[in-house]
């Protein structure tokens, strides 16, 4: 068992039967009244996130997560099949899991993997990615002043915005988080 004040974006924890996740934490002291702590949790299983307060010095289970390095193998129907990096065991996870981090996930790159009781939990591609464009228009000349974007599809599927100045071919950086343009890769 945890305190209330133990919360932390990233700590995992089981409340209500469901497995949740602090994703942003706020500790208020009010003028009036006790202090209580309010946080944005979301369910590891289903991918809501809700805004809940709890009382300081509540007690609340916490749950202990492990974080594997797996290697994305391929895509099998609406599975995708990665590989632990230290047991070369395969696991299949759903694709609903996997969410929209689908989009940055290329055949044999790593990925880290949540896992609570043999149970996967999240997945989450590396932060920084380097992709191929694949498809966007082609800019017109002397449009690069204005800063402006277009849409471009990239290697792994997923479609981001970029600036005028891409081409088809281009390797490019993504920010897998929010999936922004970053900057043409090196090399």
């Amino acid at each position: 068992m945890i305190s209330s004040n133990d919360l932390r974006p990233g700590t995992c924890f089981r409340y209500d039967g469901q497995l949740w996740k602090v994703t942003e934490y706020q500790h208020v002291k009010p003028g009036k009244g006790p202090a209580f702590v309010r946080i944005k949790q979301l369910n590891l299983r289903t991918g809501a996130i809700v805004e809940r307060t709890y009382r300081t010095g509540e007690k609340i289970e916490d749950i202990r997560v492990e974080n594997r390095e797996m290697q994305y193998l391929y895509r099998d129907g609406g599975n995708f099949v990665f590989m632990d990096n230290e047991t070369y065991e395969q696991y299949s996870v759903n694709e609903d899991l996997v969410g929209g981090s689908a989009g940055f996930l290329l055949e044999n790159t790593n990925a880290t993997v949540m896992i609570h009781d043999n149970e996967i939990l999240d997945v989450s591609p590396p932060t920084f990615v380097e992709v191929r464009v694949v498809r966007t228009d082609p800019g017109v000349r002397g449009d690069t002043a204005q800063g402006g974007s277009k849409p471009a599809i990239v290697e792994s599927g997923a479609t981001i915005q970029v600036p005028l100045f891409i081409n088809e071919g281009d390797v490019i950086k993504v920010d897998t988080r929010d999936g922004r343009y970053i900057e043409r890769a090196k090399g």
